[in-house]
């Protein structure tokens, strides 16, 4: 479990990689519609990809020639329970935590 946690938030920690799971919200999305909204190589999206890959946030898979990545939003299930063990969380409402993502994204891309 630990190993799943550490992974989950050293993921969770960068703000590319939020924005991406943001992104993914809404949709499936090829790896190349993901990277097109960022300044960076898509080799620097790809190694992204890969993080939240490992770390459960997202699957990937091959359609045709095109790497499609899908969020998967159990993943968070259990940093939320590590979270309520300390009785001062509530739940993790994904609504509420995608509001909070679009305002800190929101936020940065307007400075």
């Amino acid at each position: 479990m630990s190993e799943t946690l550490d992974a989950t938030f050293a993921a969770l920690a960068d703000p590319t990689r939020r924005a991406i799971l943001t992104m993914l919200l809404e949709d499936d999305m090829a790896v190349t519609d993901v990277a097109d909204p960022f300044e960076m190589s898509l080799a620097a999206i790809s190694k992204h990809l890969a993080i939240l890959t490992r770390a459960g946030l997202i699957s990937q898979e091959k359609r045709g020639r095109v790497k499609w990545c899908k969020l998967e939003p159990d993943a968070l299930r259990g940093a939320s329970v590590w979270m309520q063990g300390f009785g001062q969380f509530e739940p993790v409402n994904l609504d509420a935590f995608e509001r909070f993502l679009e305002g800190e994204l929101g936020s940065d891309t307007a400075t």
